[in-house]
């Protein structure tokens, strides 16, 4: 029997074994990165440098951005590299830092998609105890709370993941250190340990779940009794968007880890770890930007003022 002790690195999946695909899947993989470090970045410099963004919404945005940037940071640049470089070899290490950053970075962001809600339901419902229920104060100590809490989820579940003894080998069936794959690695005895955890850890996600639904249903009869059609669609452009990203969370990741065994296989596990782990990150700014003004303007505004120091730049050189 061997233990997580005489383990040195693991394998992650292949994607393909030929040179060609494994560089189309690299090319692939680097443009959704480069495009989630580009929607990403322009949400945090918008919201960071416009006055106007400064608010708890954008605020909550700026950490939901954050959290996007080191999600998929975590994943997919190792997926790159081992693409390009034709390996699968990560190390032990290497592994425990994946699982440790990855559960962090998704429970908060999960928690703090929870926050959001309640910023939408207090903004909505009681807009007169706003200022009060959702100051700066309040703000940061719900935005501490949610990093903090997927902190202390992410150390309960990596200790206890990797103090598991190995009986099945190190190959993982996945392009990135998940826990449920390094699970079936592990002795069936000690399984239970973990199993254990993620019910305690799923039970606190479906409460958050419940919350977000409960809010919304209050949301949505709040908007439906206002009178003014203007009214109703500042509050849907700003509730619909952090919805549609909540099901899009909520949806892929119910589907990883409450699927039945039966239905398992490599190839769709790979497909829905990437719908999960890769296109939140990815399509999340666009999801916000479509419909929000505010942001769209701080944007363009942005954008409009580097063009124009740029060409003001060229043109002082061209003069000297």
């Amino acid at each position: 029997m061997a233990n997580s002790s005489s383990v040195s690195e693991f394998l992650l999946l292949a994607f393909a074994d030929t040179r060609e695909l494994q560089l189309l899947h690299f090319g692939l993989f680097l443009g959704i990165y480069l495009a989630a470090l580009l929607g990403n970045g322009l949400i945090l410099t918008a919201v960071a440098c416009d006055h106007r963004l400064h608010t708890p919404m954008y605020f909550f945005l700026l950490n939901l951005a954050l959290l996007d940037l080191g999600c998929i940071s975590t994943t997919l640049p190792k997926a790159m590299a081992n693409a390009l470089w034709d390996t699968r070899a990560i190390s032990y290490q290497g592994c425990a830092a994946q699982v440790f950053l990855f559960v962090f970075l998704i429970t908060a962001e999960y928690y703090t998609l929870t926050v959001m809600a309640y910023d939408r339901y207090v903004a909505i419902c009681k807009p007169l105890h706003y200022g009060s229920l959702v100051g700066s104060r309040a703000c940061a100590q719900m935005a501490a709370a949610a990093w903090g809490s997927g902190f202390l989820n992410a150390v309960l579940h990596t200790a206890t993941t990797f103090s598991l003894p190995l009986c099945h080998g190190n190959a993982v069936d996945q392009f990135f250190c998940e826990i449920p794959q390094i699970l079936k690695l592990s002795c069936s005895d000690a399984y239970l340990r973990e199993a254990g955890a993620l019910v305690f850890s799923v039970s606190l996600l479906f409460g958050c779940f419940v919350f977000i639904v409960l809010s919304y249903v209050q949301i949505f009869r709040a908007v439906l009794r206002m009178p003014s059609e203007q009214g109703q669609h500042k509050a849907f452009s700003t509730c619909l968007p952090h919805l549609a990203v909540v099901f899009l969370f909520v949806s892929t990741a119910v589907v990883v880890y409450l699927k039945p065994p039966s239905i398992s296989s490599p190839s769709l596990d790979l497909v829905v770890a990437v719908l999960y782990s890769v296109v939140p990150p990815a399509v999340n700014p666009l999801i916000y930007s479509m419909r929000n003004k505010e942001l769209k303007q701080a944007l363009w505004k942005l954008m409009s003022r580097y063009v124009s120091e740029a060409t003001n730049f060229h043109s002082t050189s061209a003069d000297d």
